[in-house]
């Protein structure tokens, strides 16, 4: 492994060429200048082998992986994003090898989203890989998607398809033995990588009324937006929108309907939106070839209830052990 400030110049300073703020990575710090009308957007989220990614996952991949969990945070404020930076905790066992690849990785994922590097640390550690990611975007003025936006009668909309990364690393663990190699390999990439909406994001300022990123799990994050909201909301577990892969899944084994609705890792977006906003989110789907699924609503919360109440398709209520992920249970 080389010096650190040899390593940044070889792999990482090239990441940061074309954003003038970022002074070649030869400074302490970096400069971001909002568009006129614009306010800036940050979001930090870290990622660790062995808790987010798998110690033996391709660099490249991991990569990507940490700088896109980051955009879908962007993307569900209704940010366009511009610019990150990287702090690596990596053990000294960790070879130049692994750090070309990862570069390579943030490099190609820079191309497809039009970021760059501006800025960050590395660090040795005697635990495992970490990698933190903190993303910068903008929003117009006082156009922000929060959380507590939300009101009683609104839709519930969810992006994409929901479940395919948790059932992913079931099959990394072995545990679908059965499923098809063609099925099975989708789900895997779903895990390895996320596909954060960020072109619909920006889009949904004045027509959500409130928005967050699905990490944790979709009951566990539409839950954060019912409790910063004030609401409770009723979901209709088939009205959720799956992949081919997942529905194969569930065919085999109706019992992981909860892995794919508190499993997580999905990234896409979940918002609230008036009825009268859904014409106009349906051609803003279409336009976009982004899939946009209404799957509940939002309604007022009642003392003893639970926030979130997920119907199976006779209109009774499901139970899980759990909403979603915790890093701290």
């Amino acid at each position: 492994m080389p010096r650190e400030f040899e390593l940044i110049e070889r792999y990482f300073a090239p990441l940061a060429r074309g954003f003038a703020g970022a002074y070649g990575l030869l400074d302490d710090a970096a400069v971001i200048a909002p568009a006129p009308g614009h306010e800036l957007v940050a979001k930090t989220d870290a990622i660790v082998a062995g808790v987010h990614f798998l110690p033996d996952d391709p660099p490249e991949l991991v990569a990507r992986k940490a700088l896109r969990v980051n955009l879908s945070d962007l993307a569900a404020k209704g940010a366009l994003p511009r610019a990150y930076m990287v702090d690596l905790m990596l053990p000294r066992t960790l070879s130049e090898a692994w750090i070309a690849a990862f570069a390579r990785g943030l490099a190609e994922d820079q191309d497809e989203y039009g970021v760059h590097l501006i800025g960050g640390d590395t660090d040795s550690t005697p635990g495992p890989v970490t990698i933190a990611v903190m993303a910068f975007g903008e929003v117009p003025a006082g156009r922000l998607l929060r959380r507590g936006g939300a009101r009683a009668g609104d839709t519930v909309f969810v992006t994409g398809t929901i479940g395919d990364a948790a059932l992913g690393l079931e099959v990394l663990r072995g545990a679908l033995p059965d499923l098809d190699t063609k099925a099975a390999g989708f789900l895997v990439d779903r895990y390895h990588l996320p596909l954060p909406p960020v072109t619909l994001g920006p889009r949904l300022p004045g027509l959500a009324s409130a928005a967050i990123d699905i990490s944790d799990g979709l009951v566990a994050d539409l839950g954060h937006v019912c409790e910063v909201s004030g609401l409770a909301a009723v979901v209709e577990a088939t009205r959720v929108p799956l992949s081919a892969a997942a529905r194969a899944v569930l065919a085999a084994s109706p019992g992981r309907i909860a892995t794919v609705l508190t499993g997580g890792d999905d990234y896409e977006i979940l918002f609230t939106a008036p009825a009268h906003a859904a014409a106009e989110l349906a051609e803003l789907s279409r336009a976009l070839e982004a899939p946009i699924t209404p799957i509940g609503r939002m309604r007022a919360a009642q003392t003893g209830k639970e926030r979130v109440s997920i119907l199976d398709h006779a209109g009774r209520p499901l139970s899980f052990d759990r909403g979603g992920w915790s890093h701290f249970p």
